[in-house]
């Protein structure tokens, strides 16, 4: 109600509300530095809403994103140019940019549960601009971005309009900063690889030749995540990752790097022979054949073997998550099974709660927040949405043509990618302990690109000792800058 209206008045019907104006495109451009590895960088960064437009040329959504591009370089034609997605779908890009990837990131005590704040945002040695300017994308939804005009959300909620509108941001930005001819890469982490793997071919069909895909923690196929009936490949991909799980809270004797090494080892040459061979066998395996097997399970997983025949030998996440440590009174994350909580109901056989998301939330959001106004100077008033559920729960997982099982998989159209362009490289990195997308699923996807040498050469894999978001450790943050730096100074030698 405005200042002068009265209390009774009446409002009238016949008006017709007014459009709301097209909003303006903004940019917030500060100069700053930051020491990584003894050095000093100067920078430019640049936070910036970018409007989307339909074919009418209307504008249908308002993107943010927060570049960093490395000053004192005489020829930007060389220099690459990073586009960083989280996932979800419905995530911001708060995770990467603050976890590892960008100049300044969240000091986080990991795996622990951070008391309230304040917290600290400290500048990361282990950030890649040394190598990359860098981008972070929110997509329409999430951080600052969202529909404007006669579009609205549900007009961006599934993988072929989310990839249409990256795609349409990611041209636009790349036309903004003169980037045609740089090397350019595109890194998602988890559903972010789902969308960039479905956006390389769509870019390059567009005439922008990539240099790189970088799957963090990625979903590429999901027939190696959903546990619908008849699918064995979830339990299959799981197992190694359950075994490591039970060795790092002690629930099978595996001590040291080795050990654990050899257990994953064993896990996994179990996983693709007997227990998959097993599995497929279902109703029809000799009970004698199931009792065996049941062992063999539980003495990878500390699972009992009465609870593992009830379940006809399948391990799945959920369950495993809940009852690992339910003698202790505690569950295990879903993201990263290093940490350990309380559940919302202590007696139900599924996990309700997920400890290694809530612990970092808090941090990490506060931070981002204090961030944007108080550092980059973004003085949008708008709430910057870290996570949107209501999108993540409304999202149209509509099969492509081509697709069949009824399961989303993005993997023919990575393998288009690398087909049409040779010279793309495809970096995987996973956690050892993430029990949402595991590190066994990316070897699966990443075995099943193709044949082709030139395939075969372009796919590197790396597991690093953490969960889904790898980069709250700091071993594993230091040897993921490590392996990035290989990618980026390969960039050099063609």
């Amino acid at each position: 109600m405005s200042t002068d209206a009265k209390p009774d008045a009446t409002p009238r019907t016949d008006e017709k509300k007014p459009e709301e104006a097209e909003p303006k495109e903004r940019v917030w451009s500060s100069q700053r530095s930051v020491a990584i590895g003894g050095r000093k960088f100067r920078y430019t960064a640049e936070a910036r809403t970018t409007l989307l437009r339909n074919e009418q040329h209307e504008a249908r959504a308002l993107v943010f994103t927060t570049a960093y591009l490395l000053e004192g370089v005489k020829d930007r034609s060389r220099r690459p140019i990073t586009f960083c997605f989280n996932g979800g779908p419905g995530s911001s890009s708060v995770w990467l940019h603050l976890g590892m990837l960008g100049p300044r990131r969240v000091r986080f005590d990991d795996p622990s549960h951070p008391p309230p704040p304040p917290y600290e945002l400290i500048d990361s040695p282990e950030s890649i601009l040394p190598y990359s300017d860098l981008v972070f994308v929110d997509p329409v939804g999430t951080g600052l971005s969202r529909p404007v005009g006669k579009a609205a959300l549900a007009d961006f909620a599934s993988i072929s309009t989310d990839v249409e509108s990256m795609a349409e941001l990611v041209t636009r930005l790349v036309t903004l900063h003169g980037r045609w001819n740089a090397p350019k890469v595109i890194l998602g982490e988890s559903y972010g690889g789902t969308r960039v793997g479905a956006l390389a071919p769509v870019l390059q069909d567009a005439g922008m030749t990539l240099s790189a895909v970088v799957l963090v923690s990625p979903a590429l196929d999901f027939a190696t995540i959903d546990p619908a009936p008849g699918n064995v490949l979830p339990s299959v991909l799981f197992l190694p990752a359950h075994a490591a799980t039970a060795a790092y809270h002690g629930r099978v004797a595996a001590k040291g790097e080795r050990a654990v090494t050899r257990l994953i080892d064993d896990a996994r040459n179990f996983a693709l022979g007997e227990y998959a061979s097993a599995l497929l066998r279902g109703a029809s395996l000799p009970a004698a054949e199931r009792r065996r097997i049941a062992e063999r399970l539980s003495a990878l997983t500390g699972m009992p073997i009465p609870w593992l025949l009830s379940r006809d030998l399948h391990v799945l996440q959920p369950q495993f998550c809940k009852e690992l440590l339910r003698e202790r009174g505690v569950v295990v994350g879903r993201l990263d099974a290093r940490f350990v909580g309380h559940d919302l109901d202590p007696a139900g056989g599924e996990l309700a709660h997920d400890p290694s998301f809530s612990a970092p939330l808090g941090p990490y959001a506060a931070l981002m927040f204090h961030y944007l106004r108080e550092e980059l100077g973004v003085d949008e008033e708008r709430h910057y949405r870290i996570f949107n559920a209501k999108m993540n729960e409304s999202w149209k997982w509509e099969p492509a043509k081509g697709w069949t099982g009824g399961f989303p998989s993005v993997m023919k159209d990575l393998r288009r990618a690398m087909l049409d362009n040779p010279h793309l490289r495809v970096v995987f990195q996973s956690g050892r302990y993430d029990l949402a997308t595991p590190f066994s699923a990316s070897e699966h996807a990443a075995r099943h690109l193709g044949h082709e040498p030139h395939v075969r050469a372009n796919v590197v894999e790396y597991v690093y000792p953490s969960g889904h978001m790898m980069y709250l450790d700091p071993a594993s943050r230091e040897a993921m800058k490590r392996d990035l730096a290989v990618l980026y100074g390969s960039f050099a030698s063609g």
